[in-house]
């Protein structure tokens, strides 16, 4: 009983709010301004981010590159709101601060190193409320690079129809991470945000990703450069680096 009380007891996240529902045209765009953010994990915890401030442009591909510990996953979390921070994230002319957690985490889209996939069909992996048609479900596949690693001939062909087992058991890591991408697309967010994308994606893969959408990187290192990468000034309290690689 005691136990019970004590998780009944766990402080709860803000409630949503006719205040909190964003314009229903946001975010247009996927411009995200930070300034002066810092976070912890608990109120009586120390800071885990230090005063960061940087400008992504609606179009730029960035990567956030750093040890283990520097930071990363900390950072996606602030954006997020899962944990305590001080400072503003301005998403699309918007601050995070004044929008509904639900509205907030709907519009960012973030694919893990390993994806969770339902026990459904793929269809029902990648709209689970039916609201696209097959035509649209398929391009998001093509872009995400599913139909360059298959053919119409191969026996136990990934299709719509496709059982998938729970968690995604039945497919290879390499294929959840593609139809982790396609999900994303079907979605349209306008920030992607991919942990260790460097390190799993294939390059047959990669060269459908970098021209069909925007995503941002967040890993150890970024293996190559596209266009002009900018290497943003190291800040102190993140412990990586920021690099921006304009469309």
């Amino acid at each position: 009983m005691e136990r019970i009380q004590e998780y009944a007891k766990i402080e709860q996240e803000p409630k949503p709010t006719p205040e909190g529902v964003p314009p229903a045209y946001w975010p247009a765009s996927g411009e995200l301004i930070v300034e002066n953010l810092s976070a912890k994990y608990s109120a009586d915890g120390p800071e885990i981010l230090h005063g960061l401030n940087f400008h992504i442009r609606s179009g730029e591909r960035v990567g956030v590159v750093g040890r283990t510990g520097s930071g990363k996953s900390s950072l996606t979390l602030a954006l997020l709101r899962c944990i305590l921070t001080e400072g503003n994230v301005i998403y699309d002319g918007i601050p995070t601060n004044m929008i509904n957690l639900d509205a907030l985490r709907t519009n960012i889209t973030i694919i893990p190193q390993v994806p969770e996939l339902l026990s459904d069909t793929l269809r029902g992996n990648l709209d689970p409320f039916g609201q696209h048609d097959d035509a649209t479900l398929n391009d998001a596949l093509r872009s995400a690079g599913l139909f360059s690693v298959q053919s119409e001939d191969d026996e136990g062909r990934i299709t719509l129809e496709t059982a998938i087992s729970s968690g995604g058991g039945n497919l290879s890591i390499g294929q959840r991470q593609i139809l982790a991408l396609a999900r994303a697309i079907v979605r349209r967010s306008k920030l992607l945000i991919l942990d260790e994308g460097e390190s799993w994606m294939i390059s047959v893969t990669r060269g459908f990703v970098l021209t069909k959408i925007l995503y941002s990187n967040f890993g150890h290192r970024l293996r190559d450069g596209h266009g002009d990468p900018e290497l943003a000034p190291y800040q102190p309290g993140i412990g990586c680096d920021i690099i921006h690689d304009r469309p």
